[in-house]
């Protein structure tokens, strides 16, 4: 029973992490209609679609995971109680699974990509290219610090998980 206390209590935690890709949705896209509504200037327009674009993002980000993660807790107790041991072996593979992603993803891509948008922002001056590189490094700043916690999660809960399947095993 601790097995399901702790993917509960990871799929709880994902969950409320999830909430703050919304909430970053919402900043961005009132951003955007800050710029929208006030802006004067051509770099203070050209924000107005990217940070839309950017808060749409995030909140189809947001939306998925939190939906996904609320119908899984549902699900672990119906998987445990019907195969305790499979249900250990799908989680600890959907763990390691979702660890090589944030590996490759998350701490590789996206910090390539925020160098990528940094150098464009260098070299060309115009102003839409030059908002549409800061909203995107801003967004992707925000992934990065949500996606690190819950990579600590996930490593905590793969960890959990692999301590789990020894002693099913004994």
């Amino acid at each position: 029973m601790e097995i399901l206390k702790a993917a509960t209590d990871w799929a709880k935690s994902e969950v409320f992490s999830t909430q703050f890709f919304i909430l970053f949705a919402i900043i961005f896209i009132l951003a955007s209609v800050g710029f929208w509504q006030l802006g004067k200037t051509d770099i203070a327009r050209a924000y107005i679609i990217p940070l839309l674009v950017a808060g749409a993002l995030l909140l189809i980000i947001g939306l998925g995971l939190f939906f996904t993660n609320k119908s899984r807790i549902k699900q672990f107790e119906k998987a445990y109680k019907t195969n305790a041991v499979m249900f250990v072996d799908t989680e600890l593979e959907r763990a390691e699974s979702t660890l090589k992603e944030y590996k490759t993803i998350v701490f590789k891509i996206i910090p390539l990509i925020i160098a990528s948008c940094a150098l464009i922002i260098v070299f060309i001056d115009k102003p839409i290219w030059r908002a549409s590189m800061i909203t995107t490094i801003a967004m992707l700043i925000v992934i990065l610090l949500i996606d690190g916690t819950a990579h600590a999660r996930i490593n905590n809960y793969n960890k959990q998980l692999l301590l789990f399947a020894k002693e099913l095993k004994k």
